[in-house]
């Protein structure tokens, strides 16, 4: 089963997280060889999404990713509950597993410069 970690955007603002992949035991999942992907959507059978910019941060046996959305697109997403995962796929050994889930909350700017 994925992890659940909600996140909260600022509508407007960088936005930038970081997470350690782990499994159900706790193990730190070695990313080594894998891609990442993360889309979040009003619904799952929404066909409108919004991705996420992934990468690893350091070296890879030590799971870290970073989430980041660019304040230019938060601005154009409309405040409110969404939902999604990230995904890890390694090609190789034709590997894809989803190891986080959750809900992200887009907050309403209020100042606009």
């Amino acid at each position: 089963m994925a992890s659940i970690i909600d996140l909260y955007v600022d509508q407007g603002s960088d936005f930038y997280a970081e997470v350690v992949l782990e499994t159900e035991d706790g193990l730190i999942i070695d990313l080594t060889n894998f891609d990442i992907y993360s889309q979040f959507r009003k619904n799952p059978g929404s066909s409108t999404y919004y991705t996420f910019e992934t990468s690893i941060v350091g070296q890879p046996v030590f799971g870290k990713i970073s989430l980041s959305l660019p304040g230019v697109v938060s601005t154009g997403i409309k405040p409110g509950r969404y939902l999604y995962d990230i995904e890890i796929v390694d090609s190789i050994n034709n590997i894809r597993l989803r190891v986080a889930e959750g809900v992200v909350i887009i907050t309403p700017e209020i100042t606009r410069i």
